[in-house]
């Protein structure tokens, strides 16, 4: 009867005792104190694309832990009103981005109003054979209101910006300086050795980086709780828009994962069932830090897009100079741009909403 006893006695300790906590979606938890508005705006804008995908994410180990809907899909997004292929083509158009894809197949089509079959699965075809995680950036960039972006349909054209000391980010190195809400960190792709930072800055000055492959993510939080983990949005991650988790060591800095192997001859034996630890999704040449040294938005954040998602012509803040987009391909036809409504003469801007 003692056992009974002494747990009668400690249940009324036990309903004073705080519950365990479920854990936080990090896009839900509001921004910590001290970030720079445009670092909210950065954050907030990726973690509403974030939430309209579904939440889809890459864990800790390099899995792919959730997957809902995917870039060419003709189904709903969280909001039930935008359909995913169409908002892909909005982060195109509202970008600025398409244009410099002109002589690309399907990439008119693009340019033309959804509803009619041919020009849909034309400009669908588009989606699935050209990367849109430029895209993407560029489109958080441009409705984030970040001065003097450089938006291109290739990360690397930033990426070399920010080398340059041009425009709102400077590069850094991974390894040594700690991320930040807001900040972009990148990897190059589909090389033959791994180059890391010291191989991209010599790369860089010496002029040998041309139309290279890579690809960036936005930095949403970074031990978060002391959970010591760097939460990571981009696009074109699994043919969505995904969230990224990568471990921090105990200083706040990237405990970055080797990168993937490859032979001697500088090929990729890929994942395979044998090769299991060739299959982790963080095993990238993460090769440079963006850190965002910009505070402030241009202006008021860009107008939500029309319903399809597809708005025509892309948003440029006032006073803000925007570079020409580059080719990606030398002798590449440019779409021309559509053309942009004036603005309304007593209308306030408005605001962007928290789930666009």
């Amino acid at each position: 009867m003692r056992p009974l006893l002494l747990l009668a006695c400690l249940s009324p300790l036990v309903t004073l005792l705080p519950a365990t906590a479920s854990a936080a979606e990090v896009c839900d938890i509001p921004p910590r104190f001290g970030l720079s508005p445009l670092a909210v705006s950065i954050v907030n804008t990726a973690c509403n694309e974030h939430r309209l995908w579904y939440r889809p994410f890459i864990d800790r180990d390099g899995r792919a832990a959730s997957l809902s809907v995917t870039e060419a899909e003709d189904v709903h997004l969280a909001d039930n009103g935008l359909v995913a292929w169409q908002r892909v083509v909005g982060y195109w158009r509202q970008s600025g981005t398409l244009s410099p894809m002109g002589s690309q197949p399907g990439a008119s089509s693009c340019m033309a109003p959804p509803g009619t079959r041919y020009t849909d699965s034309d400009c669908r075809a588009f989606l699935v054979d050209n990367p849109w995680s430029a895209a993407f950036i560029s489109w958080v960039m441009t409705r984030a209101s970040v001065p003097g972006f450089t938006r291109s349909p290739r990360h690397i054209d930033y990426i070399r910006a920010a080398y340059q000391n041009s425009g709102p980010y400077r590069m850094a190195d991974p390894t040594q300086e700690k991320p930040a809400p807001g900040d972009l960190l990148c990897y190059l792709r589909d090389r033959r050795e791994t180059l890391s930072y010291s191989g991209l800055v010599q790369s860089l000055g010496s002029g040998a980086v041309t139309h290279w492959k890579s690809h960036c993510e936005v930095v949403i939080a970074a031990n978060m709780g002391g959970d010591r983990t760097l939460y990571l949005i981009g696009g074109n991650v699994m043919n969505t828009v995904a969230m990224r988790k990568l471990d921090l060591d105990r200083s706040g800095r990237i405990d970055l994962p080797p990168a993937k192997a490859s032979t001697s001859d500088g090929v990729d034996p890929g994942c395979t069932p044998g090769r299991e630890e060739e299959c982790s999704f963080n095993r990238q040449d993460w090769a440079a830090l963006l850190k965002l040294v910009a505070t402030a938005p241009a202006m008021a954040p860009m107008p939500p897009p029309d319903p399809a998602g597809t708005s025509a012509p892309p948003w440029v803040p006032q006073g803000t100079p925007t570079p020409p987009p580059a080719s990606p391909h030398p002798g590449a036809r440019a779409l021309p741009p559509a053309p942009t409504p004036p603005a309304p003469a007593t209308t306030p801007p408005v605001q962007s909403p928290q789930t666009s």
